[in-house]
């Protein structure tokens, strides 16, 4: 439910969104989640069902048994399986037809942002992106239904088609850094916007989560909308601890209002 306190805090958001030239939108695992992806760290998350020492770079290289671990793991599809976008997605995607957000910098690896409709190109993913394989020799990428069809029904540790290296999702393990390219233009967005939403981030994670820090040290507005509180709240100039898809929802009903109010 979105109370009188958190309707005020909506409105200055909607105000906000209606004067920015240049929107760039945050977003973590409470985005995710509403779109029954499991979180990673909470109770009951990720981490409490698989040993975190097999996603670690230096065991993943090193251990055959571990990458058959992880083939085993993306042959269940347990952390993506049927996952659609949900209201968040949808208000954010929304948001850039309506030429308001130029960019999402995201910490998310499900493809949901593109799925709801933004452009892939404008969409910075942090962390990687679970749909699909790169090689650790060659460096080509395959999307990961080519490799769940070429490999059929086999638990057999699949190789890349073209140099035989180990394949392995293309996503950030513990012990990886950030891609550098992809995080020097996220950092760039967010110094050179004049609006940060953060949507659904703990904002815990660094160095994703300086992506505020550079938005305020360049001027911009700061938005965090969080279901908890996170350690940037002091700096932000409007914070709504609710849910992703129910506030992004409202924010988008109230921006078309106007957008509808000022063409009649």
């Amino acid at each position: 439910m979105i109370d009188r306190e958190k309707e005020e805090k909506i409105g200055r958001v909607v105000e906000m969104v209606a004067k920015a030239k240049n929107i760039a939108v945050f977003t973590g695992a409470g985005v995710s989640t509403e779109s029954g992806i499991p979180d990673f760290r909470s109770p009951g998350g990720f981490w409490t069902k698989f040993d975190p020492e097999d996603f670690t770079i230096d065991k993943f290289l090193t251990s055959p048994e571990t990458r058959r671990k992880q083939w085993r793991f993306l042959l269940s599809g347990d952390l993506l399986k049927e996952a659609r976008p949900n209201a968040a997605h949808e208000a954010i995607a929304e948001l850039e037809k309506l030429g308001k957000v130029s960019c999402v910098i995201t910490q998310n690896i499900d493809n949901l942002h593109q799925k709801a409709g933004n452009d892939p190109a404008k969409v910075f993913e942090l962390h990687g992106n679970m749909r699909w394989i790169l090689c650790m020799d060659c460096g080509e990428r395959y999307p990961l239904e080519e490799i769940l069809h070429r490999n059929g029904a086999s638990e057999e540790v699949p190789v890349c088609g073209r140099c035989s290296g180990i394949l392995k999702p293309d996503v950030i393990f513990f012990g990886e850094a950030l891609p550098e390219e992809t995080l020097s233009k996220a950092t760039w967005h967010a110094g050179h916007c004049d609006l940060l939403l953060v949507v659904g981030s703990s904002l815990v994670v660094y160095p994703a989560a300086y992506m505020p820090l550079y938005a305020k040290q360049a001027g911009a507005l700061l938005v965090i909308v969080n279901l908890s509180p996170t350690p940037a709240d002091k700096i932000a100039d409007v914070v709504i601890h609710a849910s992703a898809g129910e506030t992004m929802g409202r924010i988008l009903a109230e921006v078309r209002q106007g957008f509808a109010g000022s063409c009649a």
